[in-house]
């Protein structure tokens, strides 16, 4: 049993759809969220900067005394995840590969699609992982700058005019090739769940890459012993890079609960 707590990081509010998957897979468990909300969006920032930003936040939850690491920030993952996995001990989690292994075996025809930021995109992180899953995928890849700051302004209802243009205009082309599966490849993305699956259709499976990865750390910690022990009772720290009001309000509108006074705003330069 290892009752220190589990530290998860992203870009701004997005990595709290993996915060509450991994709460309702192991309520017993402490959580330590910093949502880098000052420097948001991470997508359009050199591979440089994002190495410079993600080591920052990781030094930040280390600094927690923590027995896990989990990067919910697509970005991050695909610029930053082999720098931050050979800088520390513990387990580091990042978040592309087990989304892919889940779109490859939801997948049907075998044409995938990925959206993402523009540094997620141009990684090429996705194909790759896709491709060593199996190379008879085809795979199309969409780069969707503003879906972040959609989410990050509250435009995240299904009938947001603004969000569904803007959707309509990005998914399109994905939309005509035919895909059946839709990686959802930033974990600000599901937020716009709703809008992006009207502008998809039904037929399209969508893969929660936050989700898909709480499930991966649940899963891997417990075979290596290491949960509290704990059936319930664990708590969620928030701290954020900028003013804590927008992000309260949002959290607690995602996080179905009010979490108003509980997030501390924090330097990490």
């Amino acid at each position: 049993m290892d009752k220190r707590p589990i530290g998860v990081f992203d870009s701004g509010l997005g990595g709290l759809t993996t915060v509450k998957k991994l709460s309702e897979l192991m309520p017993g468990e402490d959580i330590i969220y910093l949502g880098d909300t000052g420097r948001v969006p991470y997508g359009s920032r050199s591979k440089e900067t994002i190495v410079k930003y993600s080591c920052q936040a990781a030094s930040f939850l280390a600094g927690h005394g923590i027995k896990a690491m989990v990067i919910a920030c697509n970005t991050a993952s695909s610029s930053a995840y082999d720098v931050l996995a050979g800088s520390y001990a513990m387990p580091v989690y990042e978040a592309v590969s087990t989304p892919a292994k889940a779109a490859a075996s939801q997948t049907g025809c075998g044409r995938i699609g990925v959206i993402g930021t523009k540094a997620t995109i141009g990684s090429g992180a996705y194909e790759s992982a896709l491709m060593r899953i199996s190379p008879d995928f085809t795979v199309f890849s969409a780069p969707c700058p503003l879906f972040v700051p959609l989410v990050e302004d509250g435009a995240i209802e299904e009938d947001d005019v603004a969000a569904l243009a803007i959707a309509e205009r990005y998914l399109r082309n994905l939309r005509s090739a035919g895909i059946d599966t839709l990686i959802l490849g930033c974990t600000h993305y599901p937020l716009l769940r709703g809008v992006i699956s009207k502008v998809m259709g039904p037929q399209v499976a969508l893969i929660d890459s936050g989700a898909e990865t709480a499930k991966l750390v649940a899963g891997d910690l417990s075979a290596k012993d290491m949960l509290s022990g704990r059936d319930e009772g664990g708590s969620t720290r928030y701290y954020v890079t900028d003013a804590t009001d927008g992000f309260e309000e949002l959290a607690s509108r995602f996080l179905e609960s009010d979490i108003r006074g509980m997030v501390q705003q924090i330097a990490l330069e």
